[in-house]
């Protein structure tokens, strides 16, 4: 039987990595796709990084309890899990794999406890500031502003099932895997 599993872990630990790297093994595991109100970035295409809806249609999802979760990030745009999708994906026997915050995570536990949470962890402290330095994509004030909700994110591992250690993206794939029972 088709499973869903929730992934989160905090910033830089390599979440969107291995993810990858599993969909390129198990290409038939659904990644589901989330849905936002903020306007699409050059480049992205609606439905394959994200549903972008209007205010009204996200409206309209949450009042038809649509959403497996959501959240308003930044005080700015709204974020997702479309509910649809990922059901439709299970019942077809799929696995179904949900890559989100620690706050979509606790939202998901109240409406769908059976599924599987699993917690991506850095090898170190250390190594999750060395990673998010060394992406360069974040200021110091929006780094410091990571890292500190990083740290309510490792301290809340123990919310989990799992816990798996991206000291390697390889290796962190396999444990993921067999978590879901793909291996």
């Amino acid at each position: 039987m088709a499973s869903l599993t929730v992934l989160a872990g905090p910033t830089a630990v390599g979440k969107g990595a291995v993810v990858a790297a599993l969909l390129r093994k198990y290409p038939n595991v659904y990644l589901s796709v989330s849905a936002t109100t903020r306007p699409a970035r050059p480049g992205e295409v609606d439905g394959v990084h994200y549903h972008f809806l209007t205010d009204a249609q996200f409206d309209q999802l949450v009042c038809n309890n649509g959403l497996l979760e959501w959240a308003l990030v930044h005080g700015q745009y709204r974020y997702g899990t479309p509910k649809a999708a990922v059901e439709a994906h299970l019942a077809t026997g799929q696995p179904v794999l949900v890559e989100i915050d620690l706050a979509g995570v606790r939202q998901i536990r109240q409406t769908m406890p059976a599924a599987k949470f699993i917690f991506l962890a850095p090898p170190s402290w250390d190594e999750l500031v060395a990673r998010l330095r060394g992406r360069g994509t974040e200021d110091e004030a929006e780094q410091q502003r990571r890292l500190e909700t990083a740290k309510v994110e490792l301290a809340a591992a123990s919310e989990f099932d799992l816990t798996i250690v991206n000291d390697e993206v390889e290796t962190a794939v396999t444990r993921l895997a067999e978590a879901m029972g793909l291996a």
